[in-house]
């Protein structure tokens, strides 16, 4: 059912309130259970994924967007200038919806049965989060662990920035950190650290053996892997670089080297995804 919203200050709206404040929303959200979704592919893409919506919060003039949604959660319609009052922003997309979050699963359920899976640690930067996300849904990483320091990868940022991607590729948090790695080892992983270190092993130079079973640590922008986390891991792996240039922004580096220790499967995979995709 369509809900005609007015008044900015309606509490059924409370959900949505200031999502522009970072430190806000970081408090409330994952506390609460919830999280934004912003934009209709998106938020077809948390339903189609199985997460259960809480309302949805719509530009007025998009109604007939939406008219084929399931009637299990309010719809909120609202002129452009109440909805910017609520959130704090221009809804360019005008969609919006609030979701219930689902209890993590283990880091030993998201690795079983993986073959290769992206570490992350201490990676806080939302759209960085967002973007490693979408480049392991496209390039073959099974599942993402994160450090207990990581950014929410369900924040509203990181979902938009993901294209959703972040409800298609299973992850969990590693604890406790960096011993956890060990739990990789024991699973039959080999951990590469990736690293600017001129000495690292350059990823094309992997063993058959050091790519049959892959956990790729990344690090954070800037600072990179930890002396903890880079003693934890098998092998430092790097991507040669030209030009003198010393790194890549960790989402791109990620992409780089996803795509790498992919490059020889076998399977072949379609170049579009299938319609029904979630």
């Amino acid at each position: 059912m369509v809900f005609e919203i007015t008044d900015p200050g309606d509490e059924r709206l409370g959900d949505y309130h200031a999502l522009t404040d970072l430190e806000l929303r970081t408090k409330w959200e994952p506390p609460n259970g919830l999280f934004i979704a912003e934009g209709e592919l998106v938020l077809r893409r948390a339903l189609r994924a199985g997460y259960r919506p809480r309302s949805y919060l719509i530009d007025a003039k998009r109604t007939d967007q939406i008219a084929d949604l399931p009637d299990d959660a309010p719809i909120y319609a609202a002129t452009p200038a109440v909805l910017e009052k609520v959130t704090g922003f221009h809804v360019h997309r005008g969609v919006l919806a609030s979701f219930h979050r689902r209890p993590l699963p283990s880091a030993a359920d998201v690795v079983e049965g993986a073959r290769r899976v992206a570490v992350l640690e201490d990676v806080n930067n939302h759209t960085n989060i967002g973007a490693v996300f979408r480049g392991a849904a496209a390039l073959g990483i099974d599942a993402v662990l994160l450090s207990p320091t990581c950014a929410d990868p369900l924040y509203r940022r990181s979902v938009r920035v993901s294209m959703g991607e972040v409800f298609a590729v299973p992850y969990a948090t590693l604890e406790p950190w960096p011993q956890g790695l060990q739990q990789l080892r024991d699973a039959g992983f080999t951990v590469l650290a990736l690293t600017p270190d001129p000495d690292a092993v350059a990823l094309q130079r992997l063993t058959t053996e050091q790519r049959e079973r892959t956990a790729l640590l990344l690090g954070a922008e800037g600072p990179g892997l930890s002396k903890n986390a880079l003693a934890a891991s098998d092998v430092p792996v790097k991507i040669p670089m030209r030009r003198n240039v010393d790194s890549l922004n960790v989402a791109a580096a990620a992409a780089v080297a996803f795509w790498e220790l992919g490059r020889d499967d076998s399977e072949i995979y379609p170049s579009n995804h299938p319609a029904g995709h979630p």
